[in-house]
């Protein structure tokens, strides 16, 4: 085929029609219309709007440090997710720090900046493999747990065989944690009789390692033999079961457990480390609007004080009022009445005298009123949905 075909070609699969002057009409036909190129996905409306989310959303978290998004249904969900994993995947996020997503108020999220890239990132992956970890071949010098384990005749039920295999496991295991600077504890789990394990802590984090003979039922001695060594509590997407195959026995998997630990452990310190932050910036925000909550409720006090003293003022004015119009009555009534009526009116009128000024505020200047410190229930209405009881717990607990 000739190089013009070639171009014909190529000029047709970006989308043009290449039409031969002598035979374009031959067939009666009408011309093609050249096909338009297609928009490219970056230029199309939902691309510019989640971009423009995306930027927006970038802006506010280096603004205010978080975003809150409360009572959201599961499109908003899924829509926030997406403009987040467009900020990740077009590096809008800001130079040492990432996008984190976590759960607030139930339903609702929380958008977080944290410092460092992810521990899942591949420059934060401990290295592939670990190296083969030493096993030994007799059950001497072995860790105290390891010890327990063996003299614990309710534990690793399974043929004796099995049963030195998985405890020589555990050591080659438990030597090489220590070796490593790990502690290694007792299973802080309950285990069934034909399993058994240890703890291996890395930075305050326990890791539960079992193992198990993975099929006690089988009548085939190739699958009876086989055994299983599990890390608990695997996280999603996180590896946490290793088998004997043909392709890998699992004395050479013992440096990929290890190293799975590790990952593990960075990942735990990372979000020990983010929960620490958000924890301290949740107290700071709270104790910021406790302060407040406190000043209100004070001012609401004394508030209550000037409604109370205007109240006893305005009843003096309207009684002190009345004691000068019974002042007025006695003086035209004198000399019209019995003298009697007249001396028992002026009693009473010294008397009420007397009570206005006891009541009247004004009377004697004011002093500034004394407060105390307000009361959990009195701080609810100005917290603002925090609890008056601390910045862990929420509002009416």
């Amino acid at each position: 085929m000739s190089s013009d075909w070639h171009s014909a070609d190529a000029l047709r699969d970006r989308g043009f029609l290449m039409i031969d002057d002598d035979s374009a009409f031959a067939d009666g036909s009408e011309p093609a219309v050249p096909a338009k190129p297609r928009t490219p996905y970056s230029e199309r409306p939902v691309a510019r709007a989640r971009r423009a989310k995306a930027q927006e959303l970038i802006e506010r978290l280096v603004a205010e440090g978080r975003v809150r998004i409360t009572d959201p249904n599961d499109d908003d969900v899924a829509e926030w997710r997406r403009v987040v994993n467009y900020a990740k995947r077009h590096g809008l996020e800001p130079v040492g720090k990432r996008i984190e997503k976590v759960p607030y108020g139930g339903p609702g999220l929380e958008l977080l900046l944290a410092e460092g890239p992810h521990p899942n990132a591949r420059s934060q992956r401990p290295k592939e493999g670990g190296g083969l970890v030493p096993v030994p071949s007799r059950l001497g010098h072995l860790h105290p747990m390891v010890t327990a384990l063996k003299d614990d005749e309710s534990r690793l039920v399974m043929p004796s065989a099995l049963r030195r295999r998985s405890l020589l496991l555990l050591q080659g295991l438990a030597a090489e944690a220590v070796r490593r600077g790990y502690d290694v504890r007792k299973a802080g789990s309950s285990f069934f009789p034909r399993e058994g394990g240890v703890d291996v802590a890395v930075d305050g984090f326990a890791y539960t390692v079992t193992v198990r003979q993975e099929f006690p039922d089988s009548t085939d001695p190739e699958r009876a033999a086989r055994l299983v060594l599990e890390l608990a509590h695997g996280l999603t997407g996180r590896p946490g079961r290793w088998r004997d195959r043909k392709s890998r026995t699992l004395e050479e998997a013992l440096g990929v457990i290890l190293v799975e630990i590790e990952a593990r452990a960075v990942e735990d310190a990372r979000r020990r480390q983010d929960e620490q932050q958000a924890s301290a910036e949740r107290e700071t925000r709270w104790q910021a609007a406790m302060d407040v909550a406190k000043e209100q409720a004070v001012r609401e006090q004394l508030a209550q004080v000037l409604r109370e003293e205007a109240g006893c003022w305005q009843g003096a004015a309207v009684l002190s009022a009345y004691c000068m119009a019974l002042e007025r009555r006695i003086g035209e009534l004198n000399g019209a009445v019995d003298e009697s009526a007249l001396d028992s009116a002026r009693r009473w009128l010294e008397w009420a005298r007397g009570y206005v000024r006891s009541i009247d505020p004004l009377s004697r200047l004011p002093e500034m009123p004394h407060t105390r410190e307000p009361k959990p229930e009195e701080l609810k209405p100005y917290l603002k949905g925090w609890s008056p009881y601390g910045p862990e717990r929420r509002a009416g607990r």
